[in-house]
């Protein structure tokens, strides 16, 4: 029995490298395209960050595992430096997902109104916000390999389980809205980015979910579910890799091979402004 535990575990293993390789690439061309070749908009910053998020939460589990397979050592750091970067995702996807919604429902109040650098803003107040959301609590109750304090773990560690499941009902929440009102009440056709935000949150809620249970249920799960750990990462690699993917197969179009930048801006519903201002996207770049 343990030796058919130990395959499967090995098996996850393995699988969860190469996911994250995978993904690793994946996220590097959606980076370098975004941050080199596309101009920024309000679309393209969200997803330019949300890249980052992906390959850094896949850059460190992908090097922490290798460090674990090569000293045969396991340590809590291993779990909560990547989910440093997972957790920057579920923020900046969750204020994707609302911004996509209000644009799409109140869409001449959200271009008027709107102030200029909004995504500017919120992802630096995430990328802020979002170390000492993860590290406190887990400093508190010793995963950093200090002493644990069981009344601040609790306290610290109730309000990081409330604000990742409230990140996570806040992106679905909007994903939902925007169905519903797209396919069912508005009379307009759908947007480009419709079905990258829907298929984001079915990710988040097939994929990206089953690491914030471990993350908010760590103890439990790891003593009656050993396995569960090992799956949840794996998913959460098949998140943050899919999601270039995603965004592929949302902006390609039938026909002759298309560059990646043109894809990506298809996808956001951003190349229309492009194109308005008579500017031509070079064909060479994959």
């Amino acid at each position: 029995m343990f030796g058919l535990w130990r395959t499967i575990n090995n098996v996850l293993f393995y699988l969860t490298l190469a996911v994250g390789l995978a993904g690793l690439l994946g996220n590097g061309l959606v980076l370098w395209h975004l941050g080199l070749h596309i101009k920024k908009g309000p679309l393209s910053l969200y997803l330019l960050h949300l890249a980052a998020t992906d390959f850094l939460f896949l850059g460190c589990q992908v090097g922490l595992s290798a460090a674990q397979a090569a000293l045969g050592t396991q340590d809590s750091l291993y779990f909560v430096v990547p989910f440093l970067g997972f957790s920057a995702g579920l923020w900046l996807l969750a204020a994707f997902s609302a911004e996509r919604c209000l644009s799409h429902l109140f869409p001449a109040c959200y271009r008027g109104r709107r102030p200029r650098h909004t995504s500017a803003v919120v992802c630096g107040l995430i990328w802020a916000l979002t170390p000492p959301a993860v590290l406190l609590p887990a400093h508190a109750c010793g995963l950093l390999g200090g002493r644990t304090r069981p009344g601040t773990c609790l306290r610290y560690h109730a309000a990081s389980v409330t604000w990742l499941l409230s990140l996570v009902c806040g992106a679905c929440g909007a994903g939902l809205v925007l169905f519903v009102w797209g396919g069912c009440c508005s009379q307009r056709p759908r947007p480009q980015f419709f079905g990258v935000t829907l298929g984001s949150v079915l990710l988040l809620l097939l994929c990206g979910l089953p690491l914030v249970f471990c993350w908010s249920l760590r103890p439990l799960l790891g003593f009656l579910l050993p396995l569960f750990l090992p799956l949840a990462t794996l998913l959460a690699c098949v998140h943050g890799s899919a999601r270039p993917l995603l965004h592929f197969m949302a902006g390609r179009q039938p026909g002759p091979r298309q560059p990646l930048r043109a894809v990506l801006q298809r996808a956001l519903g951003e190349q229309a402004p492009l194109e308005a201002r008579g500017l031509s996207l070079p064909m060479g770049l994959l």
